[in-house]
């Protein structure tokens, strides 16, 4: 699958060719003449830098180029344990060669994903290079083989809210109300630009330290602008809102809420709010929209819970509705990133972050006769991939807690996606792009 502008490659993946002949060339050149006491003129080895060294080595070390035909090496990334799997997919850790930098890599078979996938993919990988908050997961680069592409991600150490309550019961509200606030503010960040999400649950948010989570996973996401509505069942029925049963067109903002407050339920029980065997017997209990919420969670949270899962869409809170409800008084809510620059362009306009990052790869060996080869290659670039991780861990550094021991994470999952076929606007012309687990 190629978008327009990007390039396809085999064996070194994103790692263009051009980069690597530029870099040996560099290297044949790389001695230095000196004129010794006696006089006569020495030749001495300049040493190499990261840049030159690592280039050097996947076009021409033979152990390296062994990984990389046994799939444990992908361009700048070496691969590690498997995180996750899906149907046409695997989640596996990487460690990015140059800033030793763990991510998480989403791997797809290309030959297993039919073009209306193809399309899914894309609109995932452009949702999140337009949303800068760091309460969601970064995208960093995108590697494309022959047969393979890989989605290079923000790694969470502490895996799945999901995994963390199945295995040590329901959080108390005072955590919950911190990490439920971090959610609204990333839910409300996709939501400014009319991005909608449309699988917000448990099991795709990520603790990237204990006290801080982040939302990922946006395989289901579209743009869906004022006026505009949708027709497609993605996500989880458990998370499900009771309009996307009724098979009508249906606002994506509501339906997100919704899940929200299914997320909230499942954070202070630890249970759902609709259980039964079948998905025919759970379409049935939420469009009965009968439930019950344990006598232990505070009037408050159960006040906001009950406006988010209120049966008719327009009756659900506005986030910020949400934001300013009792239960969440005197809480924080994270503020977005200033918008930074996603390609590795320096000029007046740039923040001290990012003249920070040109310092940083600068002592990697990344110059400016190198930073000029990516221009208008959007993320299928291994440099501009270095420039990003390194812009986020500047970011994390100065916004972010510090890393802590990460949550125990099984892989667990006790939902399943389901999809139909369309998305239509308002004038009902608009043909949709078929939503498959990933």
């Amino acid at each position: 699958m190629s978008s327009p502008g990007s390039r396809r490659s085999s064996g070194v993946g994103v790692v263009h060719r051009e980069s690597i002949e530029n870099t040996t060339t560099s290297l044949s050149h790389s001695e230095q003449s000196q004129t010794g006491e006696n006089g006569n003129t020495v030749e001495r080895a300049r040493r190499l830098t990261a840049y030159e060294r690592l280039s050097h080595d996947l076009s021409n070390d033979q152990r390296v180029i062994k990984e990389i035909t046994l799939g444990k090496r992908i361009g700048f990334y070496r691969i590690r344990g498997e995180l996750g799997s899906g149907n046409f997919s695997q989640v596996k850790m990487g460690i990015h060669a140059l800033t030793k930098e763990k991510v998480a890599i989403k791997i797809l078979d290309k030959t297993k994903l039919d073009q209306k996938t193809q399309r899914l993919l894309s609109r995932e990988i452009s949702s999140m290079e337009k949303l800068h908050h760091p309460n969601i997961i970064r995208l960093y680069e995108v590697v494309e083989t022959l047969a393979k592409l890989h989605i290079v991600m923000e790694y969470a150490p502490g895996g799945e809210l999901f995994a963390k309550i199945s295995n040590e019961g329901k959080l108390n509200e005072t955590e919950a109300k911190s990490l439920y606030a971090q959610v609204i503010a990333a839910v409300e960040h996709m939501h400014g630009k009319f991005i909608i999400h449309r699988d917000l649950k448990a099991e795709n948010v990520f603790y990237a330290t204990n006290g801080l989570v982040k939302i990922g996973d946006f395989g289901f996401s579209t743009v869906c602008k004022p006026g505009e509505t949708l027709n497609t069942f993605c996500g989880s029925p458990p998370y499900a809102a009771p309009e996307l049963f009724k098979d009508e067109n249906y606002i994506g903002h509501w339906v997100d809420v919704w899940a929200m407050g299914i997320m909230l339920y499942f954070m202070v029980t630890g249970l759902m709010p609709f259980r039964a065997e079948t998905v025919a017997k759970l379409k049935k209990c939420i469009l009965d929209g009968t439930y019950t919420i344990p006598s232990y969670v505070s009037e408050d949270c159960q006040s906001l819970i009950k406006s988010m899962l209120k049966p008719l869409p327009s009756d659900r809170p506005s986030l910020n509705d949400m934001k300013r409800s009792a239960w969440l008084e005197g809480i924080e809510f994270p503020r977005a990133h200033l918008q930074y620059k996603l390609m590795p362009h320096f000029d007046k306009s740039s923040s001290a972050e990012e003249i920070e990052v040109k310092s940083a790869l600068k002592d990697l060996g990344i110059g400016e006769e190198h930073l000029e080869q990516t221009r208008d290659k959007d993320s299928r670039n291994s440099i501009t991939g270095t420039y990003r991780i390194i812009l986020h861990r500047i970011q994390k550094k100065n916004s972010e807690p510090p890393l802590q021991s990460p949550v125990i994470n099984d892989n667990s999952r006790n939902t399943k996606k389901l999809s139909k076929d369309q998305t239509t606007n308002n004038r009902g012309n608009k043909v949709s792009k078929f939503c498959s687990i990933l």
